[in-house]
């Protein structure tokens, strides 16, 4: 059941790409190990990804927003096993957790067209 505008979507993915990258710093997680470096890249991806999709807050509409609800979904699966995937569970795992599964959730509530049609694969639809 889809019913999260992509309007909201696109908010939250600017938001939660800005709460990733800052994640290690705001935790005090060491961006040279996988506890901080993987919400950090995962974090600079969505941003990059966020700012080429097809919805009302993309700035180069190329990405289809089914293309990038798949990433979302990948990235929020690969955030959330990241602990125990890398090893650092023992350490934190609380955080990549909670934010991976919203990113998952997130993926699967949201509609898959943006409500204007103004940008690259909406206007071509």
């Amino acid at each position: 059941m889809r019913f999260v505008p992509t309007r909201v979507h696109g908010i939250a993915d600017w938001l939660m790409g800005t709460v990733l990258v800052a994640l290690p710093w705001l935790l005090g997680l060491d961006v040279s190990q996988p506890e901080g470096m993987i919400p950090l890249g995962i974090g600079l991806a969505g941003l990059v990804v966020t700012f080429f999709t097809d919805h009302e807050l993309g700035v180069v509409r190329r990405i289809p927003m089914a293309g990038h609800l798949w990433v979302d979904a990948l990235a929020g699966a690969l955030l959330a096993a990241s602990p125990w995937l890398f090893g650092f569970a023992d350490r934190t795992w609380v955080p990549h957790v909670a934010l991976g599964v919203v990113e998952l959730v997130a993926a699967f509530v949201t509609k898959l067209h943006p409500a204007d049609a103004r940008g690259g694969s909406a206007a071509r639809a």
